[in-house]
């Protein structure tokens, strides 16, 4: 008999590059192509444009992870989205930009 035992967020921290947490297993994910990736990335100014436009939200681009709670999967990373929840309470690093037309947060 097999013993298998599931994967935890934390064994998904440690992974090098993008990965997502499938049916208890960690599956490594490519990095999206020239044009995926364009589109991914015209995905997220569109949507950063709106959530600064409303209010709303916080647009992220590609490389981020959320932990969910859906049949066969405990987590994803989406080239983009729009994250309208609660704030998840995670501290944030502000980075500062002192180039000629470079503009601070």
């Amino acid at each position: 008999m097999r013993i298998t035992t599931r994967a935890t967020v934390d064994e998904l921290y440690r992974i090098e590059g993008k990965a997502e947490l499938v049916d208890g297993e960690i599956v490594s994910m490519s990095p999206p192509g020239g044009w995926p990736g364009y589109a991914g990335d015209e995905i997220f100014a569109s949507l950063h444009a709106y959530s600064k436009r409303t209010r709303t939200g916080r647009a992220v681009g590609d490389h981020k992870a959320f932990w969910v709670t859906l049949p066969n999967r405990e987590s994803l990373s989406p080239d983009a989205a729009c994250y309208t929840g609660p704030d998840p309470g995670m501290k944030l690093m502000l980075c500062l930009c002192s180039c000629t037309g470079c503009r601070s947060v």
